[in-house]
């Protein structure tokens, strides 16, 4: 299919179902309409690779190359990481999810028992394929699989022995939800009288701040470890860090290494990581505003939900009275015509005739003002209920 074929048939003029493009023809729109797009509604926006790789090369300092992750632009990473969350040591990984594995996997080997609390909602449940059963043969206690944050009463309704007990800030899949800092820290306090370590999957830790008003570091001593991402909302390459004491931190390397992921040289990585320790980090508390500012502004609108409201980071939930394949084509059309990047990514929700989607707050978004992202969007849905 072309990129300029879109609905083969309207039910505006025949009463009958709309007939909209495969999946892979979606995808093909998808790419060709991104490259045309001059204005993004999301995140920090698009990049050519050859800019990219450009400023990647202009933001390194070190003058020493990392070998299999030592040294270099990655050692000065590691040591900037540690320092900012209070740590005593940190490491520097290809991802989170090998990040939390050899976190977790590290807390087990030293427990008398296999057994990892967790929310049926995060992301070592939802989106790693079940790593750490398979790989790792720990078994998986749920604190709960409600959307909300778990609870003291959750943690003290788990018998038996636990090597670590994790907590996702903001937990994605519920919305980007986060607890109170009082709720935090009684969970915390909750985890050491029981004796058990806490593991924060800190992914978005960095957006959280405002939200717990505490500093990193703050946020970080309530915690025996934390994760940590550089590609989210520091828009960095690839890559995560897990900090904690000394110790844990050496035997995690040791399950970096197994896992392959000790590569030959990170430079670039680890550069574009620190470039947005340097550049994005100090800006969090402006996305995080203008994410709030346009939720309560969408909010507003006829045949639109947001959640939560307020959002709790730079990211929430949009829920939208249109059906899923009538979102999809009208925000194609918009980036196909007006070269405008309004969301891409839109689900069924589970209210039918219902979709969804996820709004993040970057450099992309502060370019324009909220009235104007606003009458986007409202000219999206206006269209997308013509179809």
């Amino acid at each position: 299919m072309r990129c300029d074929q879109h609905v083969t048939t309207t039910s505006a003029t025949t009463g009958d179902p709309p007939v909209f493009p495969t999946a892979d023809a979606l995808e093909e729109r998808r790419a060709a309409a991104r490259r045309g797009c001059t204005r993004w509604l999301q995140g920090h926006g698009d990049i050519a690779p050859a800019d990219w790789l450009a400023e990647v090369a202009a933001a390194a300092t070190e003058t020493d190359l990392d070998r299999y992750g030592d040294g270099g632009e990655v050692g000065a990473l590691e040591r900037e990481v540690a320092d900012l969350l209070g740590k005593e040591a940190a490491v520097f990984m290809p991802s989170g999810i090998m990040a939390q594995q050899a976190a977790l996997r590290s807390w087990a080997d030293r427990a008398s028992t296999d057994a990892i609390a967790v929310h049926g909602l995060s992301h070592l449940v939802v989106h790693e394929l079940d790593a750490l059963p398979e790989l790792h043969g720990l078994r998986l206690q749920r604190l709960t699989g409600e959307p909300r944050q778990p609870t003291v009463a959750d943690l003290d309704a788990l018998a038996g022995p636990l090597a670590a007990v994790t907590l996702e800030l903001p937990l994605r899949d519920a919305g980007y939800l986060l607890p109170s800092w009082d709720e935090l820290v009684a969970f915390s306090e909750a985890t050491r009288r029981r004796g058990v370590p806490l593991h924060l999957d800190g992914a978005r830790l960095w957006e959280s701040a405002d939200h717990l008003g505490r500093s990193y570091a703050e946020i970080a001593a309530l915690a025996d470890s934390v994760y940590v991402s550089f590609y989210k909302g520091l828009g960095g390459m690839a890559g995560a860090a897990l900090a904690g004491s000394a110790d844990l931190v050496a035997m995690a390397r040791r399950w970096q290494r197994r896992h392959g992921g000790t590569l030959y040289v990170l430079l670039p990585y680890a550069v574009a990581a620190r470039d947005g320790l340097r550049r994005r980090l100090p800006r969090m508390g402006e996305y995080v505003a203008r994410a709030r500012e346009l939720a309560a502004a969408l909010d507003a609108l006829h045949g639109v939900r947001v959640l939560p409201e307020p959002p709790h980071t730079n990211a929430f939930r949009l829920f939208v009275d249109v059906e899923v394949d009538r979102a999809r084509e009208a925000a194609l059309r918009v980036a196909e015509e007006q070269h405008v990047a309004l969301v891409f990514g839109w689900d069924a929700a589970d209210v039918p005739g219902w979709s969804l989607t996820e709004i993040t707050a970057g450099d992309a978004t502060l370019a324009w003002t909220v009235a104007e992202q606003v009458e986007a969007l409202e000219g999206m849905l206006a269209l997308a209920r013509t179809l």
